[in-house]
């Protein structure tokens, strides 16, 4: 396996598969790895490019095998999917993220750091809870003008519906 080039890696929940492709695009191998096996696997594989969909835990994973020395590529599901050649199974999406990192002009994600990944999720909650308030306002104002209590929009006029209440 010294002459591993690309490994795909697909992530899962608890079954990962890596499909390893040597540089004129054979196949190195093909191996199903737990969660508690990767680290152990990669840490074993010489120095190369480990490419990976950039999904919810692509950016943690990727920070692990940076430590380990490998390039990590992460690429956009979208851009992954054209190079599926079979049935959608988790072997056939290692072998396509491969052979899509393979490619000169794929666009790569970043790695995130862990500040960028919390910066973000801070961002993302309160986003969330924004959305929350204005939908249970304006349910509030919907309810409430059933029986003939109207109110102006606004989070500002949401007294005037609580003094009703």
């Amino acid at each position: 396996m010294t002459d591993v080039n690309i490994i795909g890696l697909d992530l899962a929940k608890r079954v990962f598969q890596a499909h390893g492709a040597r540089a004129d695009g054979s196949v190195a191998f093909r191996r199903k790895l737990t969660r508690q096996q990767v680290l152990t696997f990669f840490s074993k594989q010489p120095r190369c490019i480990v490419a990976m969909e950039a999904c919810a835990t692509a950016h943690d994973w990727g920070r692990e095998l940076q430590v380990l020395g490998h390039e990590v590529r992460l690429i956009p599901p979208v851009y992954v999917k054209p190079f599926v050649k079979r049935q959608k199974n988790d072997a056939a999406d290692a072998e396509a993220i491969a052979e899509a990192a393979a490619r000169p002009t794929m666009r790569f994600v970043t790695v995130k750091t862990e500040e960028q990944q919390a910066r973000a999720m801070v961002f993302r909650t309160r986003d969330l809870l924004v959305r929350q308030r204005t939908q249970l306002i304006n349910a509030l104002r919907g309810h409430l003008a059933e029986h003939g209590v109207v109110a102006p929009q606004g989070t500002a006029k949401v007294k005037l519906l609580s003094d009703v209440i």
